[in-house]
């Protein structure tokens, strides 16, 4: 017999107040109303333990808190609230749990039999995706939520997760290598373009012209109009495939300055996507802004340049472009301005006649740069014959303290524990940072280790690009031969434990000016940071960014690639509330910083940084399990 119609409309209304049944369909939502029971367990009362076999009902807490327990996580290690489900994992697997799950408090659950549960992932796509996605759901439901919030500030435009075929706007308007320009210039005028693609025979693209090309390249020199186009257009220009997402197009235009991509599938030309395409509606572009910093002629103009980025830093927060994408901007337009002041500073100097490569650590390292960052910096060079380290160091320096003082103007703080190429202690020839590096892997107490890690995500910004490459290779040669340093840089990240609390949901300072606080940096994004480096360290993988380094390791780990983008998921969205938090604080008049009241959050958030911080104690899990911490 079916539930009471208005049992079920109030249980309806319950559930409307929780994700995911916030976004299923009335008819799906009242399908599983009338099929729940209640369920009532008493405070310490076990509600489910693995000792019980294949769980055989899903559990939606109605009322009270239940506390998950494991005997690895040395006890309690979860609380679950009203509105939270268990266990989604055992139910998809058809496997007993893992946790022992106990109730807190009195507690009601509204219960769904396995068969229905099944059911209802087959009736409902919001549901299956939710249990199937679970941080990644609440993650896009709460990236929503802040869309919402800035739509007033900034316009609505495309997001830049979309498909570039999205933002083709026409056919390409094409010629061949051979055509005179003068007729190439009469078909962008009869179809109003400001570009025309050359290509060949099958539709390959070869070159690219543009108005812009017309005045450095036909005018000012005098080229005769009956030139052919492949005399005049840009050779060998950059395509992406249609399905490459708008970010992709985004980075390009700014690391190398063009304001067209090209679309080619299967090397066909398909379409052109411009940069008017990607920031219509924004106040600062993208591949306008890399144009200024690399026309920067000195500090005041770079200066301008670093509050362009932060502003558009700003604008694709308002259109809720996704962490992942918003960092890797960021940090590539960082990029180019730490480029254009070492450039100048070089011009300035004969100090380039060296060989050497200027290195980020830390988070630019990572390609990971939020809205307040400062600098970690060095420099790897090499020795000609007859030189010794310390005359070229001594040369090397002065120029390197130009430019970190040059970025403290710009923005970028200078480093308070002094990772800076200015400090000569990061300032070494390849033989003096292999040397380092060895000392640290071979004979490093976990102290020193602890205050070394960020060195370990060094990546190549200027310069002699293969002292970096060669220093990789020998430093993953020697790590993954090393267990004995493995096992400390694992030890090292397991004494950052994530701030879950068993009382109240989180721990945070109890007194002082951080009262009532927590650090979403230290406490939030740095356990997925440490793991993935050692994941990295112990496999051979070159990458240097979180995601990227999680994703190649996870399967020389046999880490199911489900429970890696869990990990992603979680550590963009605190990546997230950093960006948002330190937005916010700018906009007050306040310094930027990691430090959040989660009592400021609403419900959803809230709920998804306990999630968050519940996968990076999985994550850690799984280290203390791999190194036997």
């Amino acid at each position: 017999m079916s539930a009471a119609p208005a049992l079920i409309a109030a249980t309806v209304a319950h559930l409307s107040r929780f994700a995911p049944f916030d976004a299923m369909a009335p008819e799906h939502l009242a399908w599983l109303a009338e099929r729940l029971k209640l369920g009532y367990y008493a405070r310490n009362e076990v509600v489910l333990s693995p000792r019980r076999g294949e769980v055989d009902r899903l559990y939606i807490i109605k009322q009270g808190v239940i506390q998950g327990e494991q005997a690895a996580q040395g006890g309690a290690w979860l609380e679950l609230h009203e509105g939270e489900t268990f266990p989604l994992g055992a139910l998809l697997s058809k496997r007993p749990a893992i946790s022992t799950f106990r109730a807190q408090t009195d507690v009601f659950c509204y219960e769904l039999k396995a068969d229905d549960f099944h059911t209802l992932l087959k009736l409902s796509p919001p549901f299956q995706d939710f249990c199937t996605r679970r941080i990644a759901a609440l993650l896009a439901q709460s990236q929503r939520s802040v869309q919402a919030k800035y739509a007033s500030t900034v316009s609505e435009q495309q997001s830049l997760d979309s498909p570039l075929s999205a933002l083709v706007r026409r056919k390409p308007v094409t010629c061949g290598a051979d055509l005179p320009l003068r007729q190439a210039l009469e078909r962008m005028r009869d179809e109003h373009i400001g570009s025309i693609v050359v290509v060949d025979a099958g539709q390959r693209p070869l070159g690219m012209f543009t108005v812009r090309d017309l005045i450095g390249r036909v005018v000012l020199p005098g080229v005769d109009l009956a030139t052919p186009m492949r005399e005049v257009m840009t050779p060998d220009p950059i395509t992406l495939p249609s399905t490459a997402r708008a970010f992709e197009a985004a980075l390009a235009m700014a690391r190398h300055g063009f304001r067209h991509i090209l679309l080619a599938d299967g090397g066909r030309l398909t379409g052109v996507v411009s940069e008017k395409d990607l920031f219509s509606l924004q106040r600062v572009g993208v591949t306008q802004l890399s144009a200024a910093i690399r026309g920067a002629a000195d500090r005041d103009s770079l200066k301008r340049a670093a509050d362009d980025i932060f502003q558009l830093g700003h604008n694709m927060m308002a259109q809720g472009v996704a962490p992942e994408q918003l960092t890797q901007i960021l940090t590539t337009l960082n990029d180019l301005l730490t480029q254009r002041v070492i450039e100048l500073e070089c011009n300035a100097s004969d100090v380039c006649r060296h060989s050497f490569c200027w290195l980020a650590f830390g988070s630019e390292g990572r390609l990971e740069q939020t809205l307040s960052t400062d600098q970690d910096n060095g420099v790897i060079f090499v020795l000609k014959p007859g030189e010794t380290a310390e005359e070229v160091r001594a040369d090397i320096l002065p120029v390197a303290e130009r430019i970190n003082r040059a970025l403290d103007d710009c923005g970028f703080p200078l480093c308070k524990g002094q990772i800076m190429a200015m400090n000569p202690k990061w300032c070494l020839s390849l033989d003096e940072w292999k040397k380092r590096f060895a000392d640290w892997i071979d004979a490093g107490d976990p102290e020193a280790l602890l205050n070394a890690s960020i060195f370990f995500d060094f990546r190549s910004l200027v310069g002699l690009t293969t002292l970096a490459e060669e220093l990789r290779a020998w430093l993953l040669a020697r790590t993954v031969a090393t267990p004995r340093f493995l096992h400390q840089m694992a030890a090292n990240a397991l004494r950052n434990r994530p701030p879950l609390g068993l009382v109240r949901d989180f721990v945070v300072e109890s007194e002082g000016e951080h009262a009532n606080t927590l650090d979403l940096k230290l406490n939030g994004s740095t356990p997925f940071v440490d793991a993935a480096r050692v994941f990295a360290l112990a496999t051979g993988v070159e990458a240097t960014g979180t995601a990227a380094r999680l994703r190649a390791a996870g399967p020389r780990l046999n880490i199911p690639s489900g429970e890696i983008e869990a990990w992603i998921s979680a550590f963009y969205f605190i990546q997230l509330l950093r960006l948002r938090n330190q937005h916010t604080k700018h906009e007050a008049g306040m310094p930027m910083d990691n430090r959040i009241n989660p009592d400021d959050l609403n419900d959803l958030d809230r709920r998804i940084l306990k999630e968050a911080f519940r996968q990076a104690r999985k994550v850690q899990a799984r280290l203390a399990m791999d190194y036997e911490v």
